[in-house]
């Protein structure tokens, strides 16, 4: 469509159990995306990790979390929530940091809700200029995303906090590296009992599982998302041999690699 460029930013609506159509691992293993979401849950309640902790979320929370952060999300069973995916190259006036927000005010609500709907009208639709229309209420989105923010500054994180995030950086930059849970704490300064301990308290997981969950999640989107043979995915994510890498899979699925990609690619 002429004026209307199809790569303007590419917005797209989903559902949350769309993003996990392949399976609860997509959203429930520690992750980060190339993309920001802004999340809106209408229904039920669960946990999430996002911002370096463990919190509960619940009917009307709106969550925004920026791409390259890592997060998880379980969603209870019966919850229901919608996600705007956003490319990091969309130019909306977006927060800098992940937020959570408790919408307790009806006409907050019925605002974020109406926009949500008449997105996904659009989407549907498919009409002419529609990519224009998704980009424009993708505008109000974030007006309403940064209208809503809290008026007070945050107050300052603890040493804990700082140390947990800190260390979820390292995650999204250097998870395929190899490196050990050890030797993360080590580069930060610590110990790797004190980090263990640090991140337990502030996520629920431990320092290892957060590891262990981003590699296991890189690895299962590899093996469903490409062809790459299953020995470059292992070379690729820091592996020292591809049978490391199959032992790895199946102690935490109790599946080869090669199952685990013949049953993404089987019909349901």
């Amino acid at each position: 469509m002429p004026f209307d460029p199809s790569d303007m930013d590419d917005l797209r609506l989903v559902t949350l159990a769309q993003l996990m159509k392949a399976g609860a691992w997509q959203l429930e293993l520690a992750h980060d995306r190339a993309e920001h979401l802004l999340i809106w849950i209408t229904k039920g309640q669960g946990v999430a990790l996002i911002d370096g902790a463990r919190r509960g979320i619940g009917t009307h929370n709106a969550l925004f979390i920026p791409a390259r952060h890592l997060m998880a999300i379980e969603l209870m069973r019966g919850g229901f929530g919608q996600a705007l995916v956003i490319p990091d190259s969309a130019d909306l006036p977006l927060p800098q940091a992940v937020q959570h927000l408790r919408i307790r005010d009806v006409t907050a609500q019925g605002e974020l809700t109406v926009l949500f709907e008449a997105m996904g009208r659009e989407q549907n639709a498919a009409r002419p200029l529609y990519h224009s229309a998704m980009h424009a209420y993708g505008e109000l989105m974030a007006i309403w995303l940064r209208r809503y923010l809290p008026d007070e500054p945050a107050p300052g994180q603890s040493a804990a906090r700082r140390l947990v995030l800190a260390y979820c950086d390292r995650l999204v930059q250097t998870y395929a590296s190899g490196a050990t849970m050890a030797e993360h704490a080590e580069a930060l300064g610590v110990t790797p009992t004190h980090l263990t301990r640090v991140c337990r308290a502030e996520t629920g997981r431990t320092a290892a599982a957060l590891l262990t969950e981003r590699q296991l999640h890189a690895a299962r989107r590899l093996l469903i998302t490409t062809k790459v043979p299953v020995q470059d995915i292992a070379r690729h994510l820091g592996f020292g041999s591809a049978a490391y890498f199959t032992r790895f899979i199946q102690q935490h699925t109790q599946r080869t690699p090669t199952a685990l990609r013949q049953m993404a690619r089987s019909p349901a």
